[in-house]
This record gives C-alpha cells, structure tokens and sequence, in this order.
C-alpha cells in the first residue's frame, strides 16, 4: 500500500464519554469518545456523508476508504498502511423490521494512539461494549490498557461470540421442526424451514468472508496486532472456524428435515389415494351388477321382489370379500 501522510492526531483531549459536534453542516455530527491512558475509541453510529467531513477534518485516511466506509457494500477486508490499519468486517443481526438475518457492515480505522469505528447499523454487542467502557473506568482500563491492538481484539471477539446466541437459537428451530414433522404438521412447516434455510444462507454468506480477514490479522506483523496479539487473533480464528461447522452441521440439518418432510408428505399422499383406489376398486363391481340389473331389457328377477333382495345380498357380500382381501394383503 503506498505511504500516506500521518493522520493528524493533534487534538485536546475528550473526556470519557464525550459528545463532539462538526462545527457545520445541516445536523449536527455525533461522536462518541471514550478516552484512557491516550488511546480514544471513537464510534460514529450509522455514519452519514456530512460525517465524512468531520472526519476528514482530523484524520489523513486515503480517499478510497473513505468511499468504502460509505458505500456500505464493501467485502470484508483488512488493509495495512504505515500509520493506520483500516477493516470491513460484517456481522449477523436480526433485523426486526423484516423479520430475518441480514448482516451489519461495521468498519475500523487502527492507528497508534485511536481506534475508530462506524458501523452501517447497530450492532447490539458493539454497542455494549461501548457503554461498558464508558461507564466503567476499571473495565474501559483492562481493555484500553494494553494498546489499541488488544482493544481492536475485544471488539472483535465480543461482536463474533454474539453469534452463538443466534446460533442456539437456530438449532432450536431446527428441532422445534423436527417434532412438528412427526406431529402431523408437515404441509404448515415448510414455510419455517424455507426461512431457516435462508437464515443459514444469509450466515454463511457474511461468515465465510471474514475468516481470511482473521487468517491475516492472526499472522499480521503491523506494530499495532503484532507481538503477544497473535494467540488471541488466533482465538477469534477458531471461535470463526467454530461457527462455520456448525452452520454447516445446520445446513446438512435443515436439508435432511426438508428431505424427511417431503417423505412425509409424499407417504400421506400415497396412504390417501391407496384408500381412494381401494374404494374405487370396491365399488366397481357393485356399480356393474346395478347396471346390467338397471337395463330397460329383460334380466333374471327384475319383476320378482325376492331377486331384488338376492342381488342387494350379492353385492353385499362381495363388499365384504373384497374388503377382507384387501385387509389380508394389508392394502387397506
């Protein structure tokens, strides 16, 4: 990457906790700071472009990651300059509005003495984290204690752990499936393993991505992960390894219960028109002998009570032959 100019760093310090407005544009720019020891975490939620401004007021980033920190439709990614390193990084998050699992983009900028990040949407444990390190000086002091490297690590891994959660939940899903199938639900389950089909997608598709962005903060030699950091990049590596066998356990999961459902549905439909062919093949015969008896020809007893009485008997009794045959060769 080529060398860039060093962003500029020269500020008066924030308290913890502190609200910084840009000095102009239509709405004011909130930014909220935590600051220990020198090293400021500066989140900017949902930023939006008159927050470009601000924060090129301050900061010398290059120019492309600015637009990448505002297009919001990056690829996870990790780029290492000499001053700073900037990531996109994306995270599962339920959206209620829809009512499914979509990603958050959620972007950083690592330099020596800050840390900056601007997620595209709230991301609940992000925003945990944030608070407790504004309302706790021991815990804001652990984390910021030892360099922005092991703080860029605490995000990280807090916002990866979150995933188990959603991930439990999935399996529930499953299972609550799995019984639904077996209790005679299986034509109302298939809209709920079409939508964990597609949650599983939807996972797979933002966790898959970031390992190699994890591979290489794992192995990164920047001054900013490098030293001791590498056991615990390496930590976020597994726990992301971790995730991905089980999304695919799930996927194998949800296509099995699709199969099973379909079998079924498939035998139900069968045991159905077994019983409807079974009666048609009974009331065939019945419906012969009515009709050669119903003919406006002369038959056998047509003007004799008592034939009528012995072809009722007839027909009654090959009812109930054909129905023990049937019974006998377990077809009904």
């Amino acid at each position: 990457m080529p060398n860039l100019p060093i962003p500029r760093f020269g500020r008066s310090a924030r308290s913890r906790g502190h609200v910084a407005s840009a000095p102009a544009g239509p709405e004011p720019t909130k930014v909220e700071t935590v600051e220990v020891g020198g090293l400021r975490w500066i989140n900017i939620d949902r930023p939006r472009p008159h927050d470009r401004e601000w924060l090129e007021e301050r900061f010398n980033f290059h120019q492309l990651d600015y637009e990448d920190v505002f297009s919001h439709n990056q690829r996870a990614k990790l780029d290492e300059y000499d001053e700073y390193l900037f990531l996109v990084l994306h995270f599962p998050r339920f959206d209620k509005a829809v009512g499914r699992l979509n990603g958050a983009e959620l972007d950083l900028f690592v330099g020596p003495d800050f840390l900056i990040t601007l997620p595209n949407k709230t991301i609940a444990p992000l925003e945990y984290l944030f608070d407790r390190c504004r309302s706790s000086p021991e815990v804001a002091e652990q984390y910021f204690g030892k360099g922005p490297g092991y703080l860029l690590y605490k995000i990280v891994d807090t916002c990866v752990d979150a995933s188990f959660p959603m991930l439990r939940k999935m399996a529930n899903k499953l299972d609550r499936i799995e019984e639904e199938i077996f209790s005679g639900r299986s034509e109302e389950v298939v809209r709920d393993i079409s939508n964990v089909k597609q949650e599983i997608i939807n996972f797979r598709k933002i966790v898959r991505p970031q390992q190699a962005v994890f591979t290489d903060l794992e192995r990164s030699e920047h001054e900013y992960i490098s030293g001791d950091l590498d056991i615990y990049f390496d930590d976020i590596n597994d726990a992301s390894e971790r995730i991905w066998q089980m999304l695919d356990g799930y996927k194998e999961t949800v296509e099995a219960l699709e199969t099973t459902n379909e079998s079924v549905i498939n035998h139900r439909v069968n045991d159905i028109l077994r019983v409807l062919t079974s009666i048609t093949v009974i009331v065939l015969p019945m419906t012969l002998i009515a009709s050669i008896w119903g003919m406006n020809v002369s038959v056998p007893g047509v003007d004799d009570q008592t034939g009528f009485w012995a072809i009722l008997g007839a027909m009654f009794a090959l009812l109930v032959g054909m129905l023990g045959y049937f019974r006998y060769r377990k077809w009904l």
